[in-house]
């Protein structure tokens, strides 16, 4: 495992997810953003927003395994 792994796992594993809402927007155009992604807001209070890219150039959707819902798609404003 390397130290990425670690540190997102030190984040993420044995959180609960306790809301789930589309970014506003507001903050999406804060952003500089043209789409507003889904937001996961986890039991200790970190958000997590999916991004374009690493630089945050724009929000982004995300890939499931899920039949009903293989993607959690960017609302745009």
């Amino acid at each position: 495992m390397n130290n990425w792994e670690k540190r997102i796992q030190k984040l993420l594993l044995n959180k609960k997810i306790v809301k789930v809402e589309y970014m506003s927007k507001k903050d999406a155009k804060q952003q500089g953003w043209s789409t507003q992604p889904i937001q996961i807001m986890l039991n200790d209070g970190t958000w997590l927003t999916p991004m374009q890219d690493d630089e945050g150039n724009d929000g982004g959707a995300i890939s499931t395994t899920s039949d009903s819902l293989p993607t959690i798609p960017v609302s745009r404003y």
